[in-house]
């Protein structure tokens, strides 16, 4: 016979099982709102759920496709792009909580630093997370990704 604390915790176990195969209902689709990037981009823009917005990373991409020269036009470019995407959604920069920042070369990290905070209100800055990656997309120098709390009424 079976110990009651092990039955219990294999009820559990089961429990948790048959959460995790069931199929998705409607109303959990209805949960997640996709902002295609465009007609030939292979994802959104963001994507939001129950209130939070997960952005895709931008790079310092202009509306043209190309990089500017240098860290600093880069970093402003994709700031902007990401404020963009934001205003296109009703949101805006202080709505950001979480973002995460890919660097081609980390000895820049203070360079974007200095363009990054403009961006912020004093006392406002979003949790991040910065790190160097052997390439980005394009041959940028930076990417840019975020998270933002879509406001009650918003």
């Amino acid at each position: 016979m079976m110990p009651r604390s092990g039955r219990a915790g294999l009820a559990a176990i089961t429990a948790l099982m048959a959460v995790a195969v069931m199929p998705a209902t409607s109303a959990h689709a209805a949960d997640l709102i996709f902002h295609p990037a465009g007609k030939d981009a292979p994802f959104s823009e963001a994507v939001e759920v129950d209130g939070v917005v997960y952005l895709s990373g931008k790079i310092g991409a202009a509306a043209d496709g190309t990089l500017p020269e240098g860290m600093e036009k880069q970093s402003r470019q994709a700031m902007d792009n990401i404020k963009a995407v934001l205003q296109r959604h009703g949101l805006q920069m202080r709505d950001l909580f979480k973002c995460t920042v890919m660097l081609a070369d980390m000895g820049q990290w203070a360079e974007f630093n200095r363009v990054y905070v403009r961006y912020f209100e004093p006392g406002r800055l979003p949790a991040r997370s910065a790190f160097a990656v052997k390439d980005l997309a394009r041959g940028a120098l930076v990417e840019v990704e975020c998270i933002a709390h879509r406001p009650a009424g918003r």
